[in-house]
């Protein structure tokens, strides 16, 4: 029985394909999944919030409504959107020479900006746009990965050794700040965060069961709650995340004049393919790890309903979180469920216990996310490329030092960018064989054997790959460099089963050298042509009377009609003798 066609609303419903199937397992542990990377993004939330110029609440608020939209409505299992450190920098490096940052003007235009980011992201969804993922090679997300997980733990080396420092630009940069600050650090500090990483190690180890990053942060605030009672908390130094405001996202509304939309525009559409390239490289990444695949489409589009949403509900631009993603697949994520009750949870949390906030130490939460960066970098894959093909070897270093040395947005433009070349560069040669009768093989089948004897007038070749404008001259040099080694093989024919697809100048050339060689006094015959290449020739007009007649589907049927058509007085001398016709019985 077949399957009936999806609904083209299928697109509002996506979280039908999932929802039905969560049982108490799964509940369990997107639960655990959830409260972890709720209370990852409290610290965080106030801190992007700064780095955008907004009031520390908003980076709260962008961690909620746009989450739950985002998981609802998108496509991957373990994606959590929310704010991030580079929306961050983006927001304010555009709208901080529009307006004074943190004043209401500069608030109106985030929120008008990120509906207008909303909408592109939308518009790009239902245009089907989502193809665009495909040109993210696998050893783009690797490197990715890779470099923001290392990114992730050097701008938290301020607070896992309790230094004043400025962790914003690149890593090399933020190396040398730390060295910079080395007799400042904080024992105190770092032994929280040394005791919150080994107890996350521990429990990971040996209690896989209980999720280790709660117990983490729980250990290194039990440490820090002992150091302070036994030398003081003046004496420790131990920097906590400090009270949080316990309110709600409130109702808001983007400033849609024609003025701010025509300010914006440019503005919007660069934060708009840098949010998507960001979440759907994020969510690719993860959904490798976790062995499923994402719909480009549904992603674009939950990542717009998101931003739509957020824009009423006082949030910011929002897109993945690689903190918060890593963390909710860490934590043992199942479905877009956890990211759901992590927005959920953050609003209780916020309600609530946002006080309680205070007793966490920022080093806790650095060796939690030392952990999570540990965990996104696939050891095992990197390893994998390394050894088995410099092409993406090439690709993956791309990626991964334009991402620790320039932006990650770049790294991503550029692994992509290096892709196509190496892409191009390979179907603009395709390979080419040159073929002859093997008397080893059964029924004396074509061989690319370079010891086999060849035919003093007809050469046999065999292209596998394309013919298009790229892989055109390639072909054509083929041609000349046999005419030039071998003029005296006038007739040439060419095996067509390993050619799929031909442009209106491959088809030239191929018309071109046949000509050349008839006016030579031989001929080209084409063996194996598939129907798709045969149309497309025909299309071209390519195909005269003669060469049509010079078109075979058997290489017995093109050896028996070539073989007539050569020299006899050169077949009498000829000592080869490779092609049954030339043993008449």
């Amino acid at each position: 029985m077949q399957s009936s066609p999806p609904s083209p609303w299928s697109w509002l419903t996506p979280f039908m394909a999932w929802l039905p199937g969560i049982g108490p397992a799964e509940l369990r542990a997107d639960l655990v999944a959830a409260l972890t990377g709720a209370i990852v993004v409290l610290p965080q939330g106030v801190a992007f919030a700064t780095i955008a110029g907004m009031p520390p609440e908003y980076g709260l608020y962008a961690g909620m409504v746009p989450a739950i939209i985002a998981a609802l409505f998108g496509s991957s299992r373990h994606l959590v959107s929310g704010p991030t450190t580079a929306a961050s920098v983006v927001v304010f490096s555009s709208l901080s020479v529009m307006a004074v940052p943190g004043t209401p003007d500069y608030v109106a235009l985030a929120l008008t900006l990120t509906f207008m980011v909303g909408v592109l992201e939308l518009a790009l969804g239902l245009a089907r746009m989502g193809a665009l993922v495909n040109f993210i090679s696998h050893a783009v997300v690797v490197g990715f990965t890779a470099a923001a997980a290392v990114l992730i733990a050097a701008k938290q080396l301020k607070h896992f050794f309790g230094v004043e420092m400025d962790s914003s630009g690149h890593l090399h940069e933020i190396l040398f700040e730390f060295l910079k600050h080395l007799p400042e650090i904080n024992p105190a500090a770092a032994l929280v965060g040394l005791a919150t990483v080994l107890i996350g190690l521990a429990c990971r180890r040996w209690v896989p069961r209980i999720p280790f990053m709660i117990v983490a942060m729980l250990g290194g605030s039990l440490v820090a709650l002992g150091l302070d009672q036994l030398f003081g908390a003046a004496r420790t130094g131990i920097v906590t995340v400090g009270a949080l405001p316990s309110t709600l996202p409130p109702l808001s509304a983007p400033s849609l004049t024609f003025d701010h939309i025509r300010e914006l525009a440019p503005v919007a559409l660069a934060v708009t393919l840098f949010a998507l390239t960001e979440a759907v490289s994020i969510g690719r990444a993860l959904a490798a790890r976790g062995g499923y695949r994402i719909d480009g489409n549904q992603e674009f589009i939950g990542q717009g309903l998101s931003n739509l949403a957020g824009s009423f509900f006082s949030g910011y631009v929002a897109t993945g979180s690689f903190n918060r993603s890593g963390v909710n697949y860490e934590a043992g994520a199942r479905t877009p469920l956890a990211a759901i009750l992590a927005g959920v949870l953050l609003m209780v949390i916020v309600l609530l216990v946002a006080p309680l906030a205070s007793y966490l130490p920022k080093a806790a939460m650095a060796g939690v996310l030392f952990l999570v960066a540990w965990g996104l970098i696939d050891r095992a894959e990197i390893r994998h490329i390394l050894h088995a093909s410099k092409r993406e070897t090439a690709v993956l270093a791309v990626t991964f030092f334009s991402a620790i040395l320039l932006e990650l947005e770049f790294a991503i433009f550029a692994g992509v960018l290096l892709s196509l070349v190496l892409y191009l560069d390979r179907t603009s040669k395709p390979r080419i064989h040159t073929r002859a009768p093997d008397p080893r093989l059964a029924h004396r089948a074509f061989s690319s054997d370079p010891e086999l004897p060849q035919c003093p007038q007809l050469h046999i070749m065999r292209v596998d790959g394309s013919l298009f404008f790229g892989s055109v001259p390639h072909v054509e040099q083929a041609f000349d460099q046999l005419r030039s080694q071998h003029p005296e093989r006038k007739h040439l024919a060419l095996v067509c089963s390993g050619i799929n697809f031909v442009d209106y100048q491959g088809g030239q050339a191929l018309l071109q050298e046949e000509r050349r060689r008839r006016l030579e006094g031989g001929g080209m015959y084409l063996i194996h042509v598939k129907q798709g290449l045969w149309d497309a020739l025909e299309r071209y007009g390519c195909f005269e009377e003669t060469e049509a007649r010079n078109v075979f589907q058997s290489k017995t049927a093109a050896i028996r009609a070539i073989y007539q058509k050569l020299d006899k007085r050169v077949c009498a001398g000829c000592e080869q003798r490779i092609f049954q016709e030339c043993h008449p019985s």
